[in-house]
């Protein structure tokens, strides 16, 4: 039985930070930045778990996975497994074994390649929210964002052919006295990444696929520096394009999760007989060959995302989303609510799940109660589980406010209805040009609920969010 590709998901933040706007107002300065295309902006209330879980929802209906592999260089919690809060958030079951790994760019292709070979279905999921310095060339060329593959039998995309060489080249690097990445000089970078580390890696590849270099139809390789890709292409002597220029392009650089998301890209540019080469660079290659042998779920969304978004024009709201700019937002951002450990192992899984609960008469609620909620029941009764994160629902009442404080104003809220009848006050995401209005549709995406600054906790729920995104070229 040979294993493969069954699925891909991937997300990007709505918001698109214009290069050419963000490169202008630091004119000034003379320093060197990308200045074409755009990078996406995670909100304030995004991170590399919210993105990773979005990524990976369409992934999780039918069979549950065996395994979950979470993949990042920037998760929030440091002794907190994000798999383990994605496995409730997600509505796994707890038997799912999970993993993170980290510490490299290239751990994401290392975890598909090691899942593709355990030979079970499992999905790995790679998500980055990098924190980066104003003025560096990384804070543009830099993007946020996510992408899930989830693996199994007969996959659409089966692996043919594979090879890795670990080398502990020192392109760019963070640490914890150096949070922000640096970056060495590119000549140096692409001359021996190429020479050293990619060029060998294509070449064993294709030989264990028994392929030629030149048989490969389309390639989502992670450079280290741009143009990397055209020295071992020439070298090599293949002329397939590398989708994941593109996606920096139009996305940025987006760590782990670059060569997934333009491993999505590449699939869905190909036909069924094509060969497809996956790179992933960190310290090492990972080279991966896939032959298409039919359409893989989710890559053509995956494609139709990167046109999708906010054009974001203002360079000071990026810096302030991103945690650049500490703005004085006065007292009534002093407010911080410490999260307990009571609560969360109470009730902690049907809140980050959004589970509600349905009565013997059918009323559906939210939370969950042992009473419930409905006037004509009196007596206690346990409710059946609904879950309400997969469910669209209609905007009943809304309040754009400014005087509560929300680090993105104004803070939107009102009253939702889902489709079987429940009823939930939500805050509301994404905001359209026009604001949001009673009648329109929203979807429900997980966001950073609360966050405790000073005790490095933060808490996360669902949010409502309009059900279709603007094309990038109408915002």
């Amino acid at each position: 039985m040979t294993f493969g590709i069954t699925g891909l998901g991937g997300y990007l933040p709505s918001l698109r930070l214009d290069r050419k706007a963000a490169s202008r107002e630091l004119s000034w300065s003379g320093l060197p930045m990308p200045r074409a295309g755009f990078r996406t902006v995670a909100s304030w209330d995004e991170d590399a778990l919210t993105m990773a879980v979005e990524a990976a929802r369409s992934l999780c209906a039918g069979v549950v996975p065996s395994a979950l592999r979470f993949v990042s260089t920037s998760a929030y919690f440091t002794d907190r497994a994000q798999s383990a809060i994605m496995v409730d958030a997600l509505a796994l079951p707890r038997t799912v074994r999970t993993s993170d790994c980290a510490n490299s760019r290239r751990a994401a292709t290392s975890a598909l390649l090691d899942a593709l070979l355990s030979g079970r279905d499992e999905m790995v999921v790679a998500a980055e929210r990098r924190p980066t310095q104003p003025g560096s060339a990384a804070q543009l060329a830099f993007g946020d964002g996510a992408a899930a593959v989830r693996t199994g039998p007969d996959g659409a995309a089966r692996l043919v052919g594979h090879a890795s060489l670990t080398h502990d080249l020192v392109d760019r690097y963070s640490s914890q006295e150096h949070p922000f990445s640096y970056a060495y000089e590119e000549r140096f970078v692409r001359d021996v990444s190429a020479k050293e580390l990619l060029i060998p890696a294509v070449q064993a590849a294709c030989a264990s696929a028994g392929i030629a270099p030149a048989q490969v139809a389309h390639v989502a390789c992670a450079e280290p520096v741009g143009a990397t890709w055209r020295a071992v292409a020439k070298a090599v002597g293949c002329s397939a394009p590398n989708h994941c220029e593109g996606l920096s392009q139009q996305a940025g650089d987006l760590g782990t999760a670059h060569a997934l998301f333009g491993l999505g890209l590449a699939l869905a540019a190909a036909r069924p007989g094509d060969f497809v080469l996956l790179l992933g660079f960190g310290s090492g290659v990972d080279a991966l060959v896939f032959e298409m042998t039919s359409s893989v779920p989710g890559a053509d969304t995956m494609a139709a995302a990167v046109s999708e978004g906010q054009a974001l024009t203002s360079y000071s709201r990026f810096l302030s989303l991103s945690g650049s700019l500490a703005l004085d937002w006065g007292m009534r951002s002093e407010f911080e609510q410490k999260a307990q450990a009571t609560v969360l192992e109470r009730v902690g899984r049907d809140t980050i799940g959004f589970i509600g609960g349905r009565d013997s008469t059918g009323n559906v609620q939210f939370p969950k109660s042992a009473m419930p909620v409905n006037p004509v029941l009196d007596k206690p009764e346990v409710l059946q589980d609904v879950p309400l994160a997969g469910l669209e629902a209609t905007i009943v009442s809304v309040t754009a406010d400014r005087l509560n404080f929300t680090p993105d104003p104004p803070f939107d809220f009102g009253l939702v209805q889902f489709d079987n009848g429940a009823r939930v006050l939500m805050e509301m995401v994404d905001r359209p040009e026009s604001g949001f209005s009673v009648g329109q549709r929203v979807r429900m995406r997980l966001r950073i609920k609360a966050q405790n600054a000073k005790l490095g906790f933060r808490t996360y729920f669902w949010k409502a969010a309009p059900l279709v995104r603007p094309f990038l070229g109408d915002a």
